[in-house]
C-alpha cells in the first residue's frame, strides 16, 4: 500500500457554517470547498467536511494543540462553538485539555503542551 494523505472527516449540517467556523475560528485553510465535501488544512493535516450532519453531538478523537488553551477556549465559544468542558489539568500528563463542540456538535479537544 502506498499512503498518499490522511483525512479526518466530520459530519456537517451547514456546510457553509462548518467551513466558516474552522478557517476563521480554527484557523485552518480551505483547500477545497462542495456543498457536499470540502477540505480544510493546517500544514499536511486534512479535516474533512461531509455534508448530512444532524447537529447531534458526537465526539470525534480530533485534537488541536495551541499555544494558550484558554484564549482557544474563549475564541471558540465567541465564534459559534462550545466549551464542553472547560480546560482541565491531566494527572501524569503534560497538558491541559479541554473538551469543545464546533457548531455542527462535533466535539473535539483542545490541548497545551505545557513540558
Amino acid at each position: 500500500m502506498e499512503l498518499q494523505v490522511v483525512k479526518f472527516m466530520l459530519f456537517a449540517q451547514d456546510m457553509e457554517r462548518a467551513i466558516g467556523f474552522y478557517r476563521g475560528v480554527i484557523g485552518l485553510d480551505c483547500a477545497l470547498q462542495t456543498p457536499h465535501w470540502s477540505e480544510l488544512k493546517h500544514g499536511d493535516a486534512v479535516v474533512a467536511l461531509h455534508s448530512g450532519g444532524t447537529g447531534a453531538r458526537t465526539k470525534t478523537g480530533l485534537s488541536f494543540q495551541v499555544t494558550d488553551i484558554e484564549a482557544a477556549c474563549a475564541e471558540i465559544a465567541a465564534g459559534g462553538g462550545e466549551i464542553v468542558q472547560a480546560p482541565q489539568n491531566r494527572p501524569g500528563e503534560p497538558i491541559p485539555l479541554a473538551e469543545c463542540s464546533d457548531p455542527e456538535g462535533n466535539v473535539f479537544m483542545v490541548t497545551e503542551y505545557v513540558g
